[in-house]
């Protein structure tokens, strides 16, 4: 069958954007390498035009270098039509990427969302609630727990409440008998003694006497008479 029909030839895939860049940015170099020889041919003949006088001489190398001019500004209108099919190219390279880009980051969105829902469904509100609850009921047993564990063994639970209040008043009664006994001195609201009237000491004189008046020397002792002396 393939020798009478002939097998199907395998199409070849469409350039990419990067490969016709390629493709143009080569022949712009081409084209920039010819500008420069034409360049450097037109400086020679400028150079023999200097130095050639007028004449048919000088008219022949104007013509060469009207020839070299003509084609260099053929060229130029490649080059830039050349770049301006890279700068298109560019922009749809630079569109392209940014759908690839937007594909990506939809994909992602769609997977995280599809992740999330898959999470949601194992996480229910009232399970959440209904935790909550069983820990504040564990809670309120382990404090009636530890209230049951301290509780004292000595107190009996029959206990009279107005015999104990009758046992209170005597001992503040006790406690105020006791307090009248504490000497004045440690008594923090009456008032200091009066130590000259306790001990009955005499009152400070109020009259300036002379030492000699009072029968007694300088030094406070009591003077001798001098008719005791002269015997």
């Amino acid at each position: 069958m393939k020798r009478v029909f002939g097998a199907k030839k395998d199409k070849e895939p469409p350039p990419s954007i990067q490969d016709a860049s390629d493709r143009i940015n080569k022949r712009g170099d081409n084209v920039d390498d010819k500008l420069k020889k034409l360049d450097a041919e037109l400086s020679r003949y400028k150079e023999q035009i200097k130095k050639t006088r007028p004449g048919p001489a000088q008219e022949a190398i104007k013509a060469r270098a009207m020839r070299i001019l003509k084609q260099k500004r053929m060229y130029e209108g490649q080059r830039d039509m050349l770049y301006n099919q890279t700068f298109n190219l560019d922009q749809v390279s630079f569109a392209a990427e940014g759908l690839k880009d937007a594909q990506q980051t939809v994909s992602a969105l769609k997977s995280a969302n599809k992740e999330l829902k898959g999470m949601m469904k194992t996480v229910k509100i009232q399970d959440i609630d209904n935790l909550q609850d069983e820990m504040m009921d564990l809670m309120d047993v382990s404090n009636e727990i530890q209230e049951t564990l301290g509780r004292s063994y000595n107190v009996p639970d029959d206990i009279d409440e107005e015999e104990l209040m009758g046992e209170l008043d005597a001992l503040e009664a006790d406690m105020g008998s006791e307090a009248d006994g504490i000497p004045s001195y440690l008594q923090p609201d009456k008032e200091e003694p009066d130590f000259d009237t306790e001990l009955n000491l005499p009152a400070a004189p109020t009259g300036h006497t002379t030492a000699a008046q009072q029968g007694e020397d300088e030094l406070g002792l009591p003077t001798v008479p001098r008719a005791s002396l002269r015997s």
